[in-house]
Order: C-alpha cells, then sequence, then structure tokens
C-alpha cells in the first residue's frame, strides 16, 4: 500500500510549531484498546531481550551514536514537575467524589475491577502501571488476537471501532476522556507528566523504529499536541511527528497552551 508523501513537517527548523494546520480527520470512530500480557517485556531488534538496560539507551542520535537525550533539562524539568505535583494534587483532592462515583458505577455495571492497570513504557522506557478507570469487559486483554484482523491503523497501534470488549458506560467514560483521570497518580507519583505524549502499551513500543524511540526521552502526559490536534486520526505517522515535535519544541507556553485546548476539547467529547 501506498504511503502519501508528507507535504509539512512542524520539525523543520524555523518552522512555527503553534498553531499547525490540522491533518485531515478519518471519519470512522477509533476507539482504544488495553494492553495484553500484563508483564510481557518489549521485543524488538532495538530491544535486546537479554539486555536490561533502559530502553533509551537503544535511541539513536541524528549522528547515530547512541546517548541518553533529555530535551527537557535543569531548572525547566525542575518548574514542570512542580507544577505537576501542584495541579495533581489540587485535582485530586476536587474530583475524588466524581472518581468515587464512577468507581461504583463501574462495578454494579460489570464484573471486573474499577480499576485497570495497563503496563507502559515512560520516560527512558521505563515500565510502569498507568492506571485508568475500567471501560472494557473483564478478560478483554484474551479476546485481542481474535480481534487484530479487525485493526484500522497501520503501525504498532491496534484500534478498531465499535469494539465489541467496551461497555455501555466505558463508551461514555471514553467520549469526555473521563477514563483517564487515574492518571493524575500517576503524575503525582512522578511516572507522568500532565502534558506530554500519551504512553503506549508495550507491545506497541516493541515495533518502533529507532527514529520513533526518541518519545521515549520525555515523561509520557496525560494529554499532548496530539491528543488536541488530530486525537481522531488513524495515522501512526502524524501522531508520531506531533510527538517528537512537541519534543524538540518544548516549551512552558507550548504545555499551557495544551492544557488550555484540552479543555474544550474533552467538553465536546472528542475522546473515543
Amino acid at each position: 500500500m501506498s504511503v502519501k508523501r508528507r507535504t509539512f513537517d512542524p520539525r523543520a527548523e524555523g518552522a512555527p510549531l503553534w498553531p499547525l494546520p490540522k491533518p485531515t480527520r478519518n471519519k470512522s470512530p477509533i476507539v482504544g484498546h488495553r494492553s495484553s500480557q500484563p508483564r510481557a517485556r518489549a521485543l524488538s531488534p532495538y530491544f535486546p531481550a537479554t539486555d536490561r538496560r533502559p530502553l533509551a539507551q537503544f535511541v539513536l542520535d541524528r549522528d547515530g551514536t547512541g546517548r541518553l537525550a533529555e530535551p527537557v533539562t535543569g531548572m525547566g524539568r525542575s518548574l514542570k514537575r512542580i507544577v505537576d505535583v501542584f495541579v495533581s494534587s489540587l485535582a485530586l483532592l476536587f474530583l475524588w467524589p466524581l472518581m468515587l462515583v464512577i468507581g461504583i458505577v463501574i462495578k454494579l455495571e460489570s464484573h471486573g475491577p474499577a480499576i485497570y492497570r495497563s503496563l507502559r513504557l515512560g520516560k527512558f522506557g521505563r515500565e510502569f502501571d498507568c492506571f485508568k478507570f475500567r471501560t472494557m469487559i473483564a478478560g478483554s486483554d484474551g479476546l485481542k488476537e481474535n480481534l487484530r484482523r479487525l485493526n484500522q491503523r497501520r503501525g504498532p497501534f491496534f484500534k478498531i471501532a465499535d469494539d465489541p470488549r467496551v461497555t455501555r458506560l466505558g463508551r461514555f467514560l471514553r467520549k469526555y476522556s473521563l477514563d483517564e483521570l487515574p492518571q493524575l497518580w500517576n503524575v503525582l507519583k512522578g511516572d507522568m507528566s500532565l502534558v506530554g505524549p500519551r504512553p503506549h502499551p508495550v507491545e506497541d513500543c516493541a515495533r518502533y523504529s529507532s527514529e520513533d524511540c526518541r518519545r521515549l526521552n520525555v515523561k509520557p502526559g496525560i494529554t499532548g499536541l496530539w491528543q488536541v490536534m488530530a486525537r481522531s486520526n488513524p495515522s501512526f505517522e502524524i501522531c508520531m511527528m506531533l510527538d517528537l515535535a512537541y519534543i524538540e519544541k518544548w516549551s512552558f507556553f507550548l504545555d499551557f497552551r495544551i492544557l488550555l485546548k484540552t479543555i474544550p476539547a474533552v467538553l465536546v467529547g472528542e475522546g473515543q
């Protein structure tokens, strides 16, 4: 299958990162999935199974030499962490009653735990448990392989429209991104940040190219550039392009703009 050549690259030197022209959206609804094999280890030519070093040590810079690049350094990293702790603490303080109600309703609707733990890769490829409200039926991970033929994305992503594993309440929670609220705890713990590339399941990261691995040089976020600009676009290439653009052009002003854009995106129900 031929792939159209990208005509605009926000990472080009001198090109403004914000605002960017929105990619054409796919009209077909795309829903997320939950990672299978809770303790599977990433396996790929870039992530040797016998090597226990952080996966980011296999990320290559433009000169082809291995390095542990860290785009957000020094004072910027410290201030970003302070903002993460302050905002996540405040949000948990005010939102815990809503989260409690959601958890109770999930338990009443279907069998299984209210909180779903998904093994993801964070900064420098470190594994961590990403928390979400459960939006699928119990045992949904075991049904993934049977549905793989319906995958609507090219590349590492696995997403299909009208996923039969998603519950009625789960569709509502996803629509308004309420299933992501437990990730405020991940932010408070330090596994994630408020803004950054979304954390991918371990088995998806195993299919990364060396260029794609550069997104592991920063903490993953609850929201990011892709979420506010191309959330409905099924292209893995667009997602990776925007994630790497965010990393290369990072600033507090950019984080602030993304957070502001996230609010209307959540209120209008752009989640899937």
